[in-house]
């Protein structure tokens, strides 16, 4: 019981913050728009594959580390530039009117590339990302040490099946619906989400210099 506890509310707690508009839903809308419904389950995977490598970490000590402002406010800087560039890149592609469903290359060549790459590197470059989890997160995982290394497993599965729950239906849902949708609508949505990850890419950056003036 003590286990399937600690399933359940790292399942809970995790879906909340997933269904939080962010980055990780627009490249999810993107992806599902350009590769269909597998976009959300290979970004989860990018996204998975570095929280696995931050609990590791975190367990062997390293949560000083990434709570430290000038580390935090590094993360913001080097995030909101590659947001910066990601975004240039859909709102370069929703201008563009020779870009359809049909072709589906719009953007930035990773996009369509490597959606488990870009899952990875959505996360790694969002310093709120890094500082959940060494707080909120560490917390969880604090308590789950306390049942032993099955309690760090059932607290992950939990977790990451949140996450590939949430997107994998926002992928579907847009994959499928994508038939409905027009060449003219889709640039509009490429360029909604374009202008919507700059918007975080200022966000990223502003808080990454206000950590590190403060630091």
């Amino acid at each position: 019981m003590v286990l399937w506890g600690m399933f359940f509310k790292s399942f809970l707690i995790g879906f909340s913050g997933a269904m939080v508009p962010g980055t990780m839903l627009g490249v999810t809308i993107d992806g599902s728009l350009k590769k269909g419904w597998k976009a959300g389950p290979l970004i989860v995977l990018g996204h998975g594959i570095l929280e696995i490598l931050l609990i590791i970490v975190m367990v062997m000590g390293f949560r000083d580390f990434f709570t430290n402002p000038v580390v935090g406010g590094i993360i913001g800087l080097a995030g909101g530039v590659f947001l910066a560039w990601m975004g240039y890149g859909m709102i370069k592609s929703g201008k563009n009117k020779s870009v359809s469903l049909e072709n589906q290359e719009t953007g930035n060549s990773i996009m369509g590339k490597n959606l488990v790459l870009v899952g990875l590197i959505v996360s790694a470059t969002n310093p709120y990302f890094i500082i959940w989890w060494a707080s909120t997160g560490m917390e969880l995982i604090r308590q789950a040490l306390t049942i032993g290394v099955i309690g760090i497993l059932f607290f992950f599965a939990g977790h990451i099946l949140s996450d590939f729950i949430w997107y994998s239906s926002v992928s579907l849902a847009f994959s499928k619906g994508k038939k409905l949708i027009s060449d003219n609508v889709y640039r509009w949505i490429i360029l909604f989400l374009g202008v919507f990850i700059m918007g975080f890419s200022i966000y990223f950056i502003s808080g990454g210099l206000k950590m590190l003036i403060n630091a």
